[in-house]
C-alpha cells in the first residue's frame, strides 16, 4: 500500500497554517479527532464531577492502560499514567536508596531535565551521576555500545539512558545495553519520551526494570499524557512523589503500585484516557506506513544539510539510528537568536539546542510535512549563512 503523506494530512490537525512546522519532537500535535474525544471526557467529568472522578475514573483509566499495554508489549498492572517523563524518573529518583560512592551510568546526551533531577538526587544521597562520553558521529551499534561500557566501575549500580536522544535524535541500542545490564546485574532504567508511535516498542523483549514514555508527543495525544513502567519485582521499591488516598489503604484496590500512584486527589485526567482514540486513529490511517514514509522523507534529506552547514551526520543514516527525526551539528554563536529568527522572521517552527559545547538544529516529520517543508528550511538556512 502506497500513503502518501504532506499538505492533504493537514487537515487532520489544528497547526497553523501560516507556519511551517518541523518541531513535532517537542510536544507533538494533536489530531482533530482525538482532540474531539479528550473534549468528550472533560464533558463527562463536569456532567457527573463526583461519580466520573471517584467511580467510573477507575474503569476508564484500566481502559486506556489496557489500550497502551498492548501497544507497547506489557502487562496493564505494571503502568501507571504520569503527566510527562520527567514526573515518572523523579518518582524513581526519589526514591532509588543507593549508597554514597555508589554510581549510576548515563551518557552525556541525556534530556537536560533528566540530567537535573538525577544531579539533584546524587547530591543529596551520596551517589554519583557519572556521565560517560560518547564520541560522535556513531559508527556502528558496537561503536556505541563499545563507548557507554567503558563508563563501567564496580560501584555501577544502575544504568540510566535514552532510547532515542532529544538534543541528538539519535537510536540507542537500548535493548542490547539492557540485556548486557541484566548479566551484570545492574537496575535499567530508560527514556523513551520519543519512542511510543515513533519507533516499535516492546518492553517484554526490552527488559528494561523501569521505562517512561510520551504518549503526547509521536503517539499524538494531548499533551499531558505518558506512562511509567516498573517491574513488578520493583515496583513496591518507588514511593509516590504524592501522599493522597492511595496510599496506606488497608485494603488494596488494583496494586500498591497503582494505588500508590494513580489516585492522587483532584486532576483532570481527561488526556490519559484518549489513548484507545489514538490508537485506533493510527490503525484507521494505517500508521506504520505513514511513519515509513515521514522516515525516509527525513533520511533522504539529511546529507543535505549536514553539508550546508558544513557538518557531518551523527551515524550512519539508516532506521538502526535515525527516525522521523534528525539532527544537524550547527555552528552558530547566537543559538537563541537563530532560533527565534527562524520562526519570527521566516515562520519556521524547529528547535536550534545547545548541548554542552555544541549546537544542533533539529527537524521532525510527520504526515503533515512534505519535501517542500525541508526546501524551505534549507533555502533559509543558506540565507542566514
Amino acid at each position: 500500500m502506497h500513503i502518501s503523506i504532506g499538505k492533504s494530512m493537514r487537515t487532520h490537525f489544528q497547526l497553523n497554517p501560516e507556519i511551517t512546522f518541523l518541531n513535532f519532537g517537542s510536544f507533538g500535535a494533536t489530531p482533530k479527532e482525538i482532540t474531539e474525544d479528550y473534549r468528550k471526557w472533560q464533558d463527562m467529568l463536569e456532567f457527573e464531577p463526583i461519580q466520573f472522578t471517584t467511580v467510573k475514573g477507575l474503569d476508564y483509566l484500566r481502559l486506556s492502560r489496557e489500550a497502551l499495554s498492548s501497544f507497547i508489549g506489557c502487562d496493564s498492572k505494571d503502568i501507571v499514567f504520569t503527566t510527562n517523563p520527567s514526573y515518572a524518573i523523579n518518582i524513581i529518583a526519589k526514591s532509588l536508596r543507593l549508597e554514597r560512592g555508589d554510581e549510576i551510568l548515563t551518557t552525556d546526551l541525556e534530556y537536560g531535565a533528566m540530567d537535573k533531577t538525577w544531579n539533584y538526587y546524587a547530591s543529596k544521597y551520596g551517589y554519583t551521576y557519572k556521565r560517560q562520553p560518547i564520541r560522535l558521529p556513531l559508527t556502528s551499534e558496537e561503536d556505541f555500545i563499545e563507548q557507554f561500557w567503558k563508563g563501567l566501575t564496580p560501584k555501577t549500580k544502575a544504568i540510566f539512558i535514552s532510547q532515542i536522544t532529544s538534543s541528538t535524535a539519535l537510536i540507542f541500542p537500548v535493548e542490547k545495553i539492557c540485556g548486557r545490564a541484566k548479566e551484570l546485574g545492574l537496575i535499567t532504567i530508560v527514556d523513551g519520551a520519543h519512542v511510543p508511535g515513533h519507533i516499535d516498542l516492546d518492553l517484554k523483549k526490552m527488559q528494561a526494570d523501569v521505562y517512561t514514555g510520551a504518549c503526547h508527543k509521536w503517539m499524538m495525544t494531548p499533551k499531558g499524557c505518558s506512562f511509567l513502567y516498573v517491574k513488578k519485582e520493583m515496583q513496591d521499591l518507588f514511593d509516590p512523589l504524592l501522599i493522597s488516598w492511595g496510599y496506606g489503604n488497608p485494603q488494596v484496590v488494583l496494586s500498591q503500585f497503582l494505588d500508590y500512584h494513580q489516585q492522587q486527589g483532584t486532576r483532570d485526567f481527561s488526556a490519559f484516557l484518549t489513548v484507545p482514540k489514538a490508537i485506533e486513529f493510527m490503525k484507521n490511517y494505517h500508521w506504520k506506513e505513514v511513519s515509513a514514509e515521514c522516515r525516509k522523507l527525513a533520511q533522504s534529506n539529511y546529507h543535505r544539510f549536514t553539508e550546508l552547514l558544513g557538518t557531518v551526520p551523527l551515524a550512519p543514516v539508516n532506521d538502526t539510528f535515525i527516525g522521523q527525526m534528525c539532527s544537524i551539528e550547527i555552528k552558530t554563536t547566537e543559538p537563541e537568536i537563530l532560533k527565534h529568527r527562524l520562526y519570527h522572521e521566516h515562520k519556521i517552527e524547529i528547535p536550534v539546542m545547545v548541548h554542552g559545547d555544541r549546537v544542533f538544529i533539529r527537524y521532525s516529520i510527520n504526515a503533515f510535512n512534505d519535501q517542500e517543508d525541508l526546501d524551505r528550511l534549507y533555502y533559509v538556512l543558506k540565507m542566514l549563512k
